[in-house]
């Protein structure tokens, strides 16, 4: 699969362009922990961590949004990671050089999340990574998140250039489905938090990569 006439990439951003599973799963082990409970290793919470509050605390204590429990564990979840979310995330290996390459050829390029801008904007703003993004919509931007195309929409406003000029690349299925609702291009980033029993080939995406660096393979020269 070769891209033809893009002009923006969009990224999802936990799990696509940076691996906070160590800070999530440190904020919902530190819950863990101070009620006596034994700490649970880093693999556990990995898989689950695009899933964010909800992925979580179903690793940490196993329940789900509807249990009566949820709301309150889900503030001190946020608390937890508010303090520590920018001591151990970084970018996947090959992200910096990616976004290097892709600001070589000219292209714009921003971020899609469903995080909320609690607490996107103090991570993406303590990480010289995103000082060139052109455009951060957060889970709370629009009035609907992912699996809505409506943020993806709002980037490509942003950028001012069409939905069908650019390329979304994700880690899970919701990217891939607001990214083809939106009438955009789509990449599975498989090297991502896929969550448990994750059929990539199930969700339509374009093309698929295994490394950050292979979307510049997918990518006409320009």
């Amino acid at each position: 699969m070769l891209f033809q006439d893009i002009a923006a990439v969009l990224f999802d951003l936990d799990g696509t362009l940076i691996d906070s599973a160590p800070d999530l799963g440190a904020a919902a082990d530190q819950m863990r922990v101070t009620r006596g409970l034994p700490s649970l290793p880093l693999d556990r919470y990995r898989a689950m961590a695009g899933a964010g509050a909800r992925g979580m605390l179903g690793v940490a204590f196993g329940i789900g949004v509807d249990d009566p429990v949820f709301d309150s564990l889900r503030e001190e979840f946020f608390f937890n990671y508010e303090r520590c979310m920018t001591q151990r995330t970084a970018a996947f290996d090959g992200v910096a050089e990616l976004i290097t390459q892709l600001e070589q050829r000219q292209l714009l390029w921003g971020v899609v999340t469903n995080k909320s801008s609690r607490f996107t904007d103090p991570l993406t703003g303590a990480m010289p990574l995103f000082s060139g993004a052109r455009a951060i919509v957060s889970g709370d931007t629009t009035p609907h998140a992912k699996p809505h195309p409506a943020p993806l929409l709002e980037a490509a406003r942003r950028l001012g250039v069409a939905p069908q000029r650019c390329l979304y690349v994700g880690d899970d299925e919701r990217d891939v489905v607001a990214g083809l609702a939106a009438g955009m291009q789509t990449v599975a980033a498989t090297y991502g938090y896929l969550g448990n029993k994750a059929e990539v080939q199930a969700w339509g995406a374009h093309a698929e990569i295994n490394s950050p660096l292979a979307l510049l393979q997918l990518l006409a020269s320009a």
